[in-house]
């Protein structure tokens, strides 16, 4: 044992500590702090009890309504992820293949939406889907539709302007990784014989996934736990689990069975990341050993 210590240096040991201690102080109490409250009690008359059960899990896994809520939230943040795959992951591409000054110029575009709030930018998607928004005025004028498209206060509006808001995180990471590339490989495809489709399909897809599964577990935790956007666009009507929260919290002054919903949400979203960062993983093992 003590031949052990001595092996062990403490230099890395000391650099961490300041960075535990704030992890410690600003993650893992809070944390337990939540956890300690989602297992105690609450009553309209007395408020919250030192009572510690499960009923507030209980609570939430009986009732249909609490899964509907979960359901949602897991189906707005995996269509919002897959929408950001969509459009991020060939723009790019496209922007690593464009030459100085167009790539920083369109650079600064695609990732101008983090430099503004994003409360200010659900608030312009709220003025755009509105009935008497630039989107339905532009489809009724041009003859698509005889009637405004229904967008605020729907899943649709939630994925669209989430996808908006979060873009510019799958486009960096996929960007990162098209940067350890050798743009060569591709020409070598192409000089033996091998066509557009099957040089995107066995040569550029298989090296940018791994940035795609990275910008898979930003966008889909991030999804999960939004707060303002659904806020906005979805209104009273489209709950999420981070509304409801809110809920739970503000108005209803059940901080128990709030914080088991944070909690809850929290064990999926890590789970869910851990999943997408084991792919990740193997991936990357398999590109660069």
């Amino acid at each position: 044992m003590k031949a052990l210590l001595r092996r062990l240096d403490p230099v890395p040991v000391l650099l961490s500590l300041p960075a535990g201690l704030l992890l410690g102080l600003f993650l893992l109490i809070p944390l337990a702090a939540t956890a300690i409250l989602s297992l105690q009690a609450f009553s309209l008359y007395t408020g919250i009890q030192s009572v510690f059960n499960l009923d507030n899990y209980v609570e939430i896994f009986s009732d249909g309504y609490f899964g509907e809520i979960f359901l949602r939230t897991a189906r707005t943040a995996a269509l919002t992820t897959v929408l950001t795959i969509l459009i991020g992951a060939p723009e790019a591409v496209i922007l690593m293949r464009m030459k100085a000054p167009w790539r920083g110029i369109f650079l600064l575009v695609a990732l101008g939406p983090l430099l503004i709030s994003v409360v200010s930018r659900t608030l312009g998607w709220a003025l755009l889907f509105g009935s008497t928004g630039i989107i339905n005025d532009v489809l009724i004028g041009l003859g698509l539709i005889a009637a405004p498209l229904q967008f605020m206060y729907t899943e649709t509006g939630v994925v669209i302007a989430l996808a908006h808001v979060l873009l510019p995180f799958m486009i960096i990471s996929v960007m990162t990784t098209l940067q350890r590339l050798n743009p060569l490989v591709e020409s070598a495809s192409y000089s033996l014989g091998a066509s557009g489709f099957t040089t995107f399909r066995r040569v550029i897809l298989p090296q940018v996934l791994p940035g795609i599964f990275a910008g898979s577990i930003i966008v889909f935790a991030m999804a999960a736990s939004a707060f303002a956007t659904p806020q906005i666009i979805g209104g009273r009507r489209l709950k999420v689990v981070a509304t409801l929260v809110y809920d739970e919290y503000l108005f209803s002054l059940n901080w128990p069975l709030g914080a088991a919903l944070a909690l809850l949400l929290f064990v999926i979203v890590i789970i869910v990341a851990v999943g997408f960062n084991q792919l990740a993983e193997r991936r990357f093992r398999r590109l660069y050993g």
